[in-house]
């Protein structure tokens, strides 16, 4: 079997369920599918975030600087970016229980890569250079990987559940990274702190490998491939002039969509917040309100939580409450946000209070970024292309994600200086970077949604 034939969509099962069974037999499926790259998305991520939590340790230690650590984790963002591009429009004629399995396998290899790396770093001898080196290329192999991850995931949605369901369940995906978030928070952190954090590593593989069990055990393709009917006859949807088009074609309508890359830039700013506070808040926590490395993991991973209640109850006050209107949530939602980024960057206090803040960040930005780069996108866009627009809010945002984590480096760096021998860090250059990012996030597609709306590619409906 080739390669092509391996990855491509699955053909239509030869046998067919018997009429009585079909509704059951297709909500059971669909079930396992969805909780299944759910959960292996959410473990995805783990393997993602690991770094993070290393990175006062790496630190501490003399193995890497602010400024390498910056290089090392943009890798993974500028080769993410890239690869979400490519991979959003490969995803669309794809297997995605295979596609999605290989991203996270390899992942998990590449984490175990480097925890063994570092189990050799002190007897080998190995010089920072070579640790520098092999981490940025690791890591930006696992960037490639981890873009293997959310395209199968959304475009799973589209074939398996109704339009009138999509977004209810999309929200709870969404909430997946959050999940990933607060396991790697909390369990890689104890890790970390009990045994080194070249264990963090190895442990967040095993996270990984459990994540490819679980596609492999309860994912599958299409309705069609379980000889099911396709979702259309399914649900009783009436085929428009988009199911009839090639995807090719709806790929390149997308790609020329103007509000497409309004959304596209839009989503660049909000990861420069969340991944800011996601990649940096452990350090910031750590050298600037003297927080040990638990506590200040904990801040972060409670926060999670509430960027999972955001995530999910995006869809909901947007379509119940806000009766369909994009903009007043994204208004509401982005004020909080660069409100309570403020006061957790500039007003300190105690442990209780910097949750508070962390955790009012994490939830508005939860709902922010689900109804900008999400429900926005998808009121604009065909179902047939959705990886296309996908990959291209993808590559925006990572793109940022990394100029974010080198620059962010660099301030952090940059502006450390030593009294009677110790570091004294300065974070207020780079405060400031994370607030401006947090304005423009909201502000860019309110301003502009009108006109968004206006050229939204037509559905033939």
């Amino acid at each position: 079997m080739g390669l092509y034939s391996f990855y491509r969509i699955s053909k239509p099962s030869k046998e067919t369920v018997p009429s009585e069974n079909v509704d059951s037999a297709y909500r059971s499926i669909r079930r396992k599918t969805f909780w299944g790259v759910t959960v292996a998305y959410s473990l995805y991520y783990v393997c993602r975030l690991s770094l993070s939590v290393m990175k006062q340790p790496l630190i501490d230690e003399g193995v890497l600087s602010a400024g390498q650590l910056g290089l090392v984790g943009s890798a993974l963002f500028f080769v993410y970016a890239v690869g979400k591009f490519i991979n959003g429009f490969i995803a669309d004629y794809c297997n995605i229980r295979r596609f999605m399995a290989t991203g996270l396998f390899i992942s998990a290899v590449v984490n175990l890569l480097m925890g063994v790396l570092g189990l050799f770093h002190g007897p080998a001898g190995l010089m920072t250079t070579i640790i520098f080196v092999s981490f940025a290329i690791l890591w930006g192999i696992n960037g490639w990987m981890q873009s293997m991850g959310s395209p199968p995931g959304v475009i799973s949605l589209s074939r398996w559940f109704p339009r009138s369901k999509r977004g209810t369940y999309y929200s709870i995906f969404s909430a997946t990274p959050y999940v990933g978030e607060f396991i790697s928070y909390n369990v890689l952190a104890l890790i970390v702190s009990w045994l080194g954090w070249q264990y963090g590593f190895i442990v967040a593989a095993l996270a990984g490998l459990v994540g490819v069990a679980v596609i492999l055990i309860f994912v599958s393709d299409t309705p069609e491939s379980k000889g099911l009917p396709s979702v259309q006859s399914l649900s009783g949807e009436q085929l428009t002039k988009e199911d009839r088009m090639p995807t090719r074609e709806l790929q390149k309508m997308v790609l020329r969509h103007p509000g497409i890359w309004v959304i596209a830039l839009a989503s660049a700013f909000i990861y420069i917040t969340k991944y800011a506070i996601a990649g940096w808040g452990i350090l910031f926590l750590q050298k600037s309100r003297d927080f040990d490395l638990a506590e200040a993991s904990q801040i972060i991973a409670f926060s999670s939580v509430f960027g999972i209640v955001g995530t999910v109850l995006a869809g909901w006050l947007s379509d119940r409450i806000f009766k369909g209107d994009r903009v007043k949530p994204a208004i509401l939602s982005g004020i909080i946000s660069t409100s309570s980024l403020i006061l957790f960057l500039f007003v300190g206090g105690g442990f209780i209070l910097n949750i508070f803040y962390v955790s009012l960040f994490s939830l508005s930005v939860g709902v922010l970024y689900c109804i900008v780069a999400g429900l926005m996108a998808v009121d604009i866009v065909p179902r047939k292309a959705t990886g296309a627009a996908l990959g291209i809010v993808g590559i925006s945002s990572y793109v940022a994600a990394g100029i974010q984590d080198i620059t962010s480096g660099y301030l952090i760096q940059g502006f450390m200086t030593k009294v009677d021998g110790v570091d004294v860090y300065d974070f207020g250059p780079v405060s400031w970077f994370w607030v401006a990012a947090s304005v423009v996030s909201f502000l860019l597609p309110v301003l502009n949604w009108k006109k968004m709306k206006a050229s939204m590619v037509p559905s033939g409906e």
